[in-house]
């Protein structure tokens, strides 16, 4: 399919023409493009952005939203998220896993890298919407004497690479995942890493949430949790570790020699009371900094055009100045950084040769008006209601409020379904 949108405000271009051919941005400039397209789209009054990441999500959780509200960590975890964790079905994990997918498309969101379990549901899910994600089956061990190659967790995340990886035409991409380094023992962590390295994979995992994490792993092992992981050999991989919130300046320093991506979760970690990433030392140090909304059972949302104004505004207030990140640095965070985190090439920018992964936002919306800087429109005024159009790899899954890849409907009578029948 041959795209043209005309009239658009095109971020970084100003006004511009864009066209697309199959899975790629073939032109931006403005002058009309010679050629014959399948469909012409009058984008007057519309934003044209890149689209946005997801980089940190346990999609499945919004069968969790509201479910444990005003907890600090672990007792959210343990009196009420573990338990009722104890109680998931593969149909549970796929409603919930649509659901959430629905709202990231109609959020504006392209791709998400999701750590949980029942992993093959959500993959079917991804692989039904036609949106983009990096999927891990995240491990616990606590058993220093668990064989990895025995473990149901661990074989399932091979399972879950071997059938998934690659997966309609590269949309789905599979990463290994270990949960924290409070809830793995050494030997399955190396186990892991060894499996990552050896099939060219990332890994996804939890670091230094909050300062009670930090601390107790300093006690008992005497390092910070991220050496535990570097000692493993899990830093020898593409790693992303999510919230990054009590990282020591060493810890920085060896997340930028390791390529490391930090994965800020701003709302998530305001939420459940565990602090603030140190998000401008992180960024003066060159680290790949990205954004992610966590589960929704911890936000309660799945917007990352939120997150990546709380994360500007938050800093301004905790380091009293006002240009201390730059708007296009913020931005990038929540595109490009994130394209990158997932090893997904050509991706995240609005150019010539890049995958037409695109979202139009409204410009007419009353929060929108007037247009002054559409930079500073995108991160300060606008919000999710805005968006209009998501379109991934060249197909639009979502347009004026309707779904062209999902029943809406049907999604949505199942998840109240669910829900209600859940806990008896």
């Amino acid at each position: 399919m041959k795209y043209l949108f005309e009239n658009a405000c095109v971020l970084g271009y100003g006004k511009a023409f864009l066209a697309t051919d199959g899975e790629w941005i073939t032109y931006i400039g403005k002058e009309r493009p010679q050629g014959e397209f399948d469909q012409i789209k009058d984008m007057r009054s519309r934003l044209l952005i890149p689209g946005l990441y997801n980089t940190h999500c346990h999609c499945a959780m919004s069968l969790f939203r509201g479910y444990g509200e005003d907890m600090p960590l672990q007792s959210w975890l343990n009196d009420r998220i573990f338990p009722a964790e104890d109680r998931l079905t593969d149909k549970a994990v796929y409603g919930a896993s649509l659901l959430s997918i629905a709202e990231m498309i109609q959020n504006g969101i392209v791709s998400f890298s999701d750590m949980y379990f029942f992993c093959d549901q959500t993959a079917k899910a991804v692989a039904e919407s036609g949106i983009k994600a990096n999927l891990s089956r995240s491990i616990v061990s606590f058993d220093e004497n668990e064989v990895p190659a025995t473990s149901v967790r661990y074989q399932e995340g091979v399972a879950l690479h071997r059938e998934w990886h690659g997966a309609e035409h590269g949309r789905i991409r599979v990463d290994m995942s270990v949960h924290a380094e409070y809830t793995n023992v050494a030997r399955m962590c190396r186990a892991v890493a060894d499996y990552a390295k050896e099939n060219k994979l990332g890994v996804q995992l939890h670091l230094s949430e909050t300062e009670k994490e930090h601390n107790d792993c300093l006690k008992k092992r005497g390092i910070t949790p991220l050496v535990f992981f570097e000692q493993t050999g899990l830093l020898d991989v593409p790693v992303t570790a999510a919230h990054c919130v009590y990282v020591s300046d060493e810890d920085m320093a060896l997340i930028r020699e390791k390529n490391v991506t930090a994965a800020h979760n701003p709302v998530s970690n305001l939420k459940l009371a565990s602090g603030v990433m140190r998000l401008p030392d992180m960024l003066e140090r060159g680290i790949n900094v990205t954004l992610g909304t966590d589960g929704s059972a911890s936000n309660n949302t799945l917007d990352i055009l939120k997150e990546m104004y709380i994360a500007s505004i938050l800093q301004k207030g905790i380091t009293r100045k006002a240009d201390g990140i730059a708007s296009a640095e913020m931005v990038k965070m929540a595109t490009l950084n994130g394209a990158c985190a997932q090893g997904r090439e050509n991706s995240g920018r609005l150019a010539v040769g890049y995958r037409a992964d695109i979202v139009a936002l409204d410009l007419d919306a009353l929060n929108n008006i007037p247009l002054y800087d559409p930079l500073h429109t995108l991160l300060y005024s606008a919000n999710a209601s805005n968006v209009c159009m998501t379109m991934v790899d060249g197909s639009i899954l979502y347009e004026n409020g309707e779904f062209t890849t999902l029943d809406i409907e049907q999604i949505k009578y199942n998840m109240k379904d669910i829900c209600l029948h859940y806990f008896d």
